[in-house]
């Protein structure tokens, strides 16, 4: 699945991922391949993920949208 995490200054990360982790405002969640399509807002945390290659790393957010469809998970921060 590919991750692509953008903010208003700079793409800050695209490439292929086999989980995504993401501060929802309802409560943290995990996005795995073939994952439902959603929307949601994301709160403060931290957006964790981890690499095909098993290489896993973590990017604080003080909040932003993610939008999850046909294995695209697309994350604008602010």
């Amino acid at each position: 699945m590919t991750l692509k995490i953008i903010s208003a200054e700079d793409i800050l990360f695209e490439g292929e991922v086999k989980i995504v982790h993401l501060p929802g405002e309802q409560g943290a969640f995990t996005v795995l391949p073939h994952h439902a399509s959603l929307i949601s807002t994301l709160t403060s945390g931290k957006i964790g993920f981890e690499q095909t290659d098993g290489s896993r790393s973590a990017l604080d957010v003080s909040g932003g949208i993610a939008d999850i469809d046909n294995d695209i998970v697309s994350v604008c921060i602010y």
